[in-house]
């Protein structure tokens, strides 16, 4: 049972829970608008489609800034209730500091099991989602834009230069139009003195001109014949398809999945597969190629080195090698044999830097994978790792102001997220293992957590440890 004090101090890190989280989430989401509002702006995209990007990433920043938001919540009211001498109160009355952290590890924990399940289940399905509206948005041509004095080519066939735009006016002066050749229409050069744009719905524009000239281009019946057609008009309307620029999204399940859009048993299941693929790829090499391909040259070889049998023997090299001193002092024979020799060396030295490159190749695969489905298991479980170490550094610092906390957060956090990163880099490399790559800084701030927390909770002192000066 949770007794009153403990849950007291479990009310104590809902405020800087919650706070920490919004402000964390605030922040990742200015740096995603920041970092991708040019992929966004000037699309004529749907606005419930910006949305639905922006909801799909949301999900990686839950993942990141819950465990943030539990070390600050956690060095908060640890460090406040011990700045209030609570913690002095409840020592002197025999309570082992200890027992007022298993409440918040027991809620750490909880926090541990449901982030999980959100990093293996809903974090892959909003990343593929929100890589396919990426690739959508990417290949999606800009929206009618027309500035002066610039070439704009968003619409196929057309390239427009208008060289003044009032500013609030939809008038455009001294516009010039290239057409470019189809099957209904010849190239042209038209320029006006004055235009403007209307559009009737969202599929179609019209471009009215007034007072220019039209200049076409018309083939003639000889190739390399063409004839100029010059014409004036008072009025004249084009009328553009706009289908083209609307934007439209395909199917995400028909796009192929990579490490960060699929769950931790998908990523398990490709690389048994690798596995299956790295050993059938040995085996088949060590059964072709392993032994040199000695029992399948024997017969060529020794037809190869009889055809020197009647070969001038007056001329005698002596060799070094006892292989080449038995083929009777031969200098023909030990040239044969010497070129097969290194024909074959070369073939088999080939043959293994295949061999290796294939197989490096999938070890590396192997490990990225690796390094993705520990990676899904080791950020959640920093909710535990932060209350281990939280708690007896707010105990310590006996401060439970945000400035403080802020401080020491930024610090831990700093180091935390650069030690993933790197680790997930080197275990790509294939310089350490997965294993450590994603759980090293974990365990190594778990046994800090453990000393800090043994040495507030007994008479236990880390000198013990390394022995007394």
């Amino acid at each position: 049972m949770i007794n009153k004090i403990q849950k007291d101090l479990l009310k104590k890190h809902i405020g800087p829970f919650l706070f920490c989280f919004f402000t964390v989430m605030f922040v990742l989401l200015m740096q995603f608008l920041i970092l991708h509002v040019d992929k966004l702006v000037g699309k004529g995209l749907p606005f419930s489609i910006v949305i639905e990007l922006i909801l799909n990433n949301l999900a990686y920043m839950v993942v990141l800034a819950v465990p943030m938001a539990i070390l600050v919540a956690t060095l908060m009211a640890f460090g406040k209730f011990s700045e209030w001498n609570e913690l002095t109160a409840l020592k002197a009355a025999g309570v082992n500091p200890f027992t007022l952290m298993k409440p918040v590890l027991i809620a750490a924990s909880i926090l541990f099991v449901g982030l999980s399940y959100f990093s293996n289940e809903i974090l892959p399905e909003s990343n593929h989602k929100a890589r396919s509206l990426f690739l959508d948005i990417r290949m999606q041509k800009p929206g009618f834009d027309l500035q002066p004095g610039i070439f704009y080519d968003g619409i196929e066939g057309y390239t427009f230069l208008v060289q003044e735009i009032p500013a609030g006016s939809d008038t455009l002066y001294d516009v010039t139009l290239f057409q470019e050749p189809t099957r209904e229409r010849y190239r042209a050069y038209i320029k006006a003195d004055k235009g403007w744009l209307e559009s009737p719905d969202e599929l179609t524009l019209s471009l009215f001109l007034k007072d220019g000239t039209i200049i076409r281009y018309i083939p003639g019946t000889r190739q390399g014949l063409e004839t100029i057609e010059r014409s004036r008009f008072d009025r004249y309307r084009i009328s553009f398809d706009l289908s083209d620029l609307s934007f439209s999204r395909s199917n995400p399940e028909q796009r192929s999945r990579n490490d960060r859009t699929m769950s931790s048993q998908a990523m398990l299941a490709v690389i048994d597969t690798l596995k299956t693929e790295k050993e059938s790829q040995f085996q088949k090499y060590m059964e072709t190629t392993g032994t040199l391909g000695l029992e399948r040259q024997t017969t060529s070889g020794e037809h190869a080195l009889s055809s020197f049998d009647t070969a001038d023997t007056t001329q005698v090299y002596e060799s070094k090698f006892t292989a080449l001193q038995d083929l009777r002092n031969n200098v023909d024979r030990q040239t044969r044999a010497v070129t097969l020799s290194l024909s074959k060396v070369n073939s088999y030295r080939a043959d293994i830097d295949n061999l290796s490159k294939e197989l490096k190749w999938r070890e590396t695969r192997i490990a990225e994978y690796m390094v993705e489905v520990h990676k899904k298991f080791s950020i959640p479980f920093a909710t535990v790792v932060f209350v281990l170490l939280g708690a007896p550094i707010g105990m310590m610092t006996r401060k439970g102001n945000i400035g403080i906390a802020a401080i020491i957060s930024a610090v831990l956090l700093t180091v935390y997220f650069i030690a993933i990163i790197q680790g997930e880099k080197w275990a790509d490399r294939l310089f350490i293992s997965p294993f450590i790559g994603m759980w090293g800084i974990n365990i190594l701030f778990g046994i800090i957590g453990i000393i800090l927390t043994l040495q507030i909770s007994s008479s236990f002192n880390i000198k013990q440890l390394i022995g007394k000066e």
